[in-house]
């Protein structure tokens, strides 16, 4: 399989690797650093952008001597850009497929919390077995990395979500089921009981993420479903931060119960009736890409697959 390297135009051609060095210079705002990430000398890569700009007939970048920016027209040139790049890399990676090599890129999403699968496990077997993959890791919120692979940003994501939220326009496995935990200073009052309530708990000053988050949702509905209201004075967004918080006696928190053994300097007591999230891993519901079908396999998960029930005892 042959990638043509230039894109014909009516008044000319544009190539990739000017296409590549475009983007280059727009990540970086800078042709010296454009040139260093390229490997290319300074002067090659200027020539080549302003090739380019000849040939679009529109300047791409604003230069002084001080910085460098897009102008209006690069801006909307950077889009379509980084789409063409991307398709090129992956008819060359579905190219490489076909004759039996995995290369490419693999971009994977995770929230902080993912407790179902040894993730550094799998991605140490995966390396060992496509050393030419490269990986990038994408921590964010369940939710946007949702949209992030529907988007095709990211090619497979691990997320927790509440039990009543349902997965639309991806690819999902259900991994496991896990109730939350209260989170508590080690001198606190309630540190000393096996067990607590959400009825007791909601006296208490909260450190949570954000509103409308997905972690938030779920104990925003627990809550609410019990006729309860509570006090949330911190919104951070990671559960470490949340756990020093309350280490430092700023509030109480709720996590995830396989999470909460990784937190130090924190006690964890069980909710009697605590709300539950669901964990996912998700992929394009489309094609994935021949790196993103490898990493599924190896968790042994089909790439065709949709959501299933989670393996017996794993809620």
């Amino acid at each position: 399989m042959f990638v043509n390297s230039s894109i014909s135009m009516q008044d000319g051609s544009v190539e990739l690797q000017q296409m590549r060095y475009v983007v280059a210079v727009a990540e970086t705002n800078s042709f010296t650093r454009a040139a260093e990430r390229c490997l290319v000398v300074q002067s090659a890569l200027s020539h080549q952008v302003a090739r380019l700009e000849r040939e679009l007939g529109v300047r791409l970048f604003e230069r002084t001597s001080r910085r460098v920016r897009l102008t209006p027209a690069g801006a909307a040139f950077l889009p379509a850009a980084r789409q063409c790049l991307d398709a090129a890399e992956r008819a060359a990676a579905e190219a490489a497929a076909a004759a039996g090599e995995i290369r490419g890129r693999l971009e994977v999403g995770l929230i902080p919390t993912v407790a179902a699968v040894d993730l550094p496990g799998a991605l140490r077997d995966f390396r060992r077995r496509y050393p030419h993959v490269r990986i990038s890791l994408r921590v964010g919120a369940s939710e946007d990395l949702v949209e992030q692979v529907r988007d095709g940003a990211v090619e497979v994501a691990f997320l927790g979500l509440p039990t009543t939220a349902r997965l639309h326009g991806v690819g999902a496995r259900e991994l496991a089921r896990d109730r939350l935990v209260a989170v508590v200073p080690p001198d606190h009052p309630l540190a000393g009981e096996s067990t607590v309530t959400l009825r007791r708990l909601c006296s208490e000053v909260f450190v949570d993420l954000p509103a409308r988050t997905a972690g938030r949702i779920q104990s925003d509905q627990a809550f609410s479903a019990a006729g309860l209201t509570r006090e949330v004075a911190f919104e951070v967004t990671t559960a470490y931060l949340m756990s020093r918080l309350v280490e430092q006696g700023l509030g109480v928190a709720m996590l995830p119960s396989a999470y909460a053994p990784q937190l130090s300097g924190v006690t964890t007591i069980e909710v009697v009736d605590a709300p539950a999230r669901v964990e996912y891993v998700i992929w394009s519901e489309g094609s994935c890409t021949p790196a993103a079908t490898a990493f599924l396999a190896i968790l042994d998960i089909p790439a065709g697959a949709g959501t299933e029930e989670p393996p017996a005892g794993s809620g």
